[in-house]
């Protein structure tokens, strides 16, 4: 019982009654005004099922009917999740079908509930005060107590409003669970929401591993420049100099590319600074070189006529590779190959394994993760492995801009990760 008094307590069923209610005084406003009630009870209310018929089919074509509909169901039905009702306006012939079903269950329900809740209750009210009566006592022309039963009215009132209750309880469960099917999401919706997740959920993906690139490599250079400038600071003040001047530019180009992300975030407007290309692959092979890392680069002239993304996911990939060097073997030389021809770009980034406890990139980290998808959404290959005693950083990736949609789903297809190797074509 004290459960059943607290779902009474909810104000869900009172809103719920509501909405029931307001479709059997729409039934009841249509039979006003054909054919008018009856004098039968029965008749009134086969009236009531069939005079809206003609109505809620002309309501139901309309597109923004299931639009106005959603809307009242989630403020009043309360559903315990708002998006399993959709608010979105008819958009096909399945949409119209399945708002017309709901108008006219909505309708019948609504007359039934009305009907009882009303007599219902009459009823009840009659028999608290049977006992004041002449004569026996009557509803809907069905005699309920004798004469000489009269005295039951009071006892049986209560139960009758309990059970009246739980009956409006119980439809306004079955209204909103109607709600829920009939305007719901259709197939066509979820699949576009599911879409749009999708997409959302890639760019996130695409702004933490641009931040991921970025931060991380600038915080491996600065580490690196403040440690040699902490030995070095009473011996060269020159090359501290220089370290410090390199910890700025390196912090302020990080500030820039996290500005730049987070006003993605905000879908504010692009920041003064775009994103690095191969033309600032100078800066950024400086930046290690005074870090005290050897670089031997052999860069081609022609990166300038790199079309931009190519560009900007190549220069990332850079510099994945060139963080990685720093981080797990500083010091020691790093070879690099840009080679580009008339139909791709070729890199090959290559740096000793130093002995001791100092170990590899992982190859499953997601600075590699990264790269890799950088190369396959291009249509490109990647691979990162060790061969002997040096750690070969290798992607090519195509110049021409058929690397859409289908380019990337053959990437994505033929991409593996076989004995510890990364490789966007399925070799190792």
């Amino acid at each position: 019982m004290p459960i059943f008094v607290a779902a009474l307590l909810r104000p869900a069923v009172y809103t719920r009654w509501l909405h029931l209610a307001m479709g059997g005084v729409f039934a009841g406003s249509c039979v006003m005004v054909v054919p008018g009630f009856d004098e039968s009870l029965p008749r009134t209310l086969l009236f009531c099922l069939i005079s809206p018929l003609p109505l809620l089919v002309l309501a139901a074509i309309v597109p923004g009917t299931r639009h106005a509909e959603g809307a009242q169901a989630r403020w009043l039905l309360k559903p315990h999740d708002g998006t399993e009702i959709s608010l979105a306006p008819s958009r096909s012939l399945y949409d119209q079908r399945r708002t017309g079903l709901w108008l006219v269950f909505r309708v019948w329900l609504g007359v039934a509930v009305l009907a009882l809740t009303a007599n219902g209750f009459a009823l009840a009210v009659q028999f608290g005060f049977a006992p004041f009566r002449q004569g026996p006592l009557q509803a809907a022309g069905i005699r309920v107590l004798d004469s000489d039963r009269l005295f039951l009215g009071p006892l049986l009132a209560p139960p009758l409003v309990l059970a009246l209750m739980g009956t409006i309880v119980a439809a306004g469960e079955l209204q909103a669970r109607a709600a829920r099917a009939l305007l719901g999401p259709s197939p066509a919706e979820r699949l576009a929401e599911v879409e749009h997740r999708a997409e959302q959920l890639l760019e996130r993906n695409r702004l933490a591993a641009e931040l991921h690139d970025s931060i991380g490599h600038a915080l491996t250079l600065t580490i690196l420049q403040a440690g040699a400038a902490k030995q070095l600071a009473s011996t060269d003040p020159a090359f501290v100099h220089r370290a410090l001047t390199v910890i700025e530019e390196t912090g302020r180009r990080a500030m820039d590319d996290l500005e730049r992300t987070v006003g993605l975030l905000r879908d504010a407007p692009a920041g003064p600074r775009a994103r690095p290309t191969l033309a600032g692959l100078d800066t950024l092979l400086d930046g290690a070189r005074t870090a005290g890392t050897p670089i031997l680069a052999d860069v081609s002239p022609r990166i300038d006529d790199i079309p931009g993304i190519v560009s900007r996911e190549a220069y990332r990939i850079l510099q994945e590779a060139v963080t990685n060097a720093l981080r797990h073997a500083p010091g020691n030389t790093m070879t690099i190959d840009v080679v580009v021809d008339d139909s791709c770009l070729e890199m090959r980034v290559v740096n000793p394994l130093p002995a001791g406890s100092i170990s590899p990139p992982r190859q499953d980290g997601k600075g590699l993760r990264g790269a890799r998808e950088r190369a396959v959404l291009l249509g490109g290959e990647f691979s990162a492995k060790p061969r002997d005693d040096h750690w070969i950083v290798e992607a090519r990736l195509p110049l021409g801009m058929g690397s859409g949609p289908q380019a990337m789903r053959r990437g994505l297809a033929g991409s593996s990760y076989e004995n510890g190797v990364i490789t966007a074509d399925g070799r190792s």
